[in-house]
């Protein structure tokens, strides 16, 4: 019976000790991860099946970002990272950007469709905000944002393409190159 028990305890103590670890482990990794608040953008049912026209400037809308370098100036770029999926057998080709504008209330949402993702830009008048970027299977994305300009670049083993819009001489625009 005695035997029983230290068994039944050192079983007891050597799972609470891994799941303590495990804990600890996971919570150091995810303690040093920032993640941007989601936004909404409104999308009616005419615009979903049909590509209609915009909806009214008075729609609703998600709170918007601001970018996360100071705004005295082209500070250090910020980069976030994703990680890389297994890349698919079929070898990318040039990026071929596929703008598909929605108006809001402060600026135009486009989006530009690349062999290495999608990343959607809200263009106002002086300045652009990141809505969102979404790697292709076999892609891995990383972004950088300053007060000036926000570049993000997807990789895929020795094929990049980037992405980069720039307002820092005038309205925002959106440059798409592959290396």
């Amino acid at each position: 019976m005695h035997r029983g028990l230290v068994h039944v305890l050192a079983w007891s103590l050597a799972t609470g000790a891994a799941a303590t670890l495990s804990w600890w482990g996971v919570h150091t990794v995810m303690a040093g991860t920032a993640y941007d608040p989601p936004r909404a953008l409104p999308v009616t049912a005419a615009e979903a099946t049909a590509k209609a026209p915009s909806p009214p400037a008075s729609a609703a809308r998600g709170p918007s970002a601001a970018p996360s370098a100071p705004a005295t100036g082209a500070g250090p770029a910020t980069p976030s990272r994703t990680p890389a999926a297994p890349r698919p057998s079929a070898s990318a080709s040039g990026a071929r950007p596929a703008p598909s504008p929605t108006a809001t209330a402060a600026g135009r949402v486009k989006s530009y469709d690349t062999d290495g993702g999608r990343v959607v830009f809200d263009l106002g008048p002086a300045a652009a905000t990141l809505v969102s970027a979404t790697p292709g299977t076999g892609w891995s994305m990383q972004v950088w944002k300053t007060a000036a300009w926000i570049r993000v670049e997807f990789t895929s083993g020795a094929d990049r393409v980037s992405v980069i819009c720039t307002w820092h001489d005038g309205p925002p625009r959106v440059e798409v190159g592959t290396y």
